[in-house]
């Protein structure tokens, strides 16, 4: 359920994925209101197809967004957004949160791969994805932030990613950007004065035997084994545009 109160917008989202006995994947639940319409796409092969679409404009300050996604052992789900996601300040005060949860069962697959995260001057927005992947489950998943639209100063952005599988956690990292955030984000060490940053992790059971592997990708990208059967791929970019490319050719590479 959602709901607006002082502090902001509350809205939660849900996406169930099964296997349909035919072959193809069932959608058995798909419920969202407010500023998270859940829409159903064709499907692909055995892949159903879900798009995100933003029926409010937000986050905005002191909202609370709750985004889950479960796919069932033999099921096959791909996730996209129909436009970016938008940080804007609000009238509320406060920190607005996204929060994204993802389980994937055994021998199921998962496509996450939204637009890309614009954070607005004056926005204040945290971002939380934790993905639980059983043994023999697959994923691609896709995060870009863009720190300010054109000509702008960001707003503060954090996020953190959490990826466990088995129960095994394989990546947990954290980024703060814009003002308030720890010093050095835009630095060398960090950014290096980029305003796009993104991640692409890929899990796939047969990386447990013949892991890919680390290597530079360009000027301003790094592909790195997972303590898993899990690769991460880091990087950074003047623009949106710069970033999903090099984001793109690296899953191209991975297969």
């Amino acid at each position: 359920m959602d709901g607006v109160t002082g502090t902001g917008v509350r809205a939660d989202a849900r996406i169930v994925a099964r296997a349909d006995g035919r072959g193809g994947t069932a959608l058995p639940v798909l419920d969202s209101d407010g500023p998270l319409a859940l829409r159903r796409t064709r499907s692909v092969g055995r892949e159903a197809r879900v798009m995100v679409v933003g029926a409010m404009s937000g986050p905005l300050g002191g909202d609370r967004f709750t985004l889950t996604a479960s796919v069932a052992e033999g099921a096959r789900l791909h996730v996209g957004s129909a436009a970016a996601t938008l940080a804007l300040p609000g009238q509320a005060k406060g920190e607005a949160r996204y929060d994204v949860r993802l389980d994937v069962a055994d021998d199921a697959e998962l496509h996450w791969l939204p637009e890309q995260l614009i954070s607005a001057r004056g926005s204040d927005l945290h971002v939380t994805t934790r993905a639980e992947l059983a043994a023999g489950a697959r994923l691609v998943l896709r995060e870009e932030q863009v720190l300010g639209r054109a000509g702008e100063e960001p707003g503060r952005l954090g996020s953190r990613l959490t990826v466990r599988i088995a129960g095994r956690v394989v990546l947990d990292q954290e980024l703060s950007c814009g003002p308030g955030a720890p010093g050095g984000w835009d630095g060398p060490a960090v950014l290096a004065g980029h305003r796009a940053v993104g991640q692409l992790v890929v899990v796939r059971p047969d990386f447990a035997q013949e892991p890919p592997e680390p290597q530079v990708l360009g000027d301003c990208a790094a592909l790195m084994p997972l303590a898993g059967p899990a690769a991460l791929v880091s990087a950074v970019a003047p623009d949106a545009l710069r970033l999903r490319r090099v984001l793109d050719e690296a899953l191209t590479y991975l297969g």
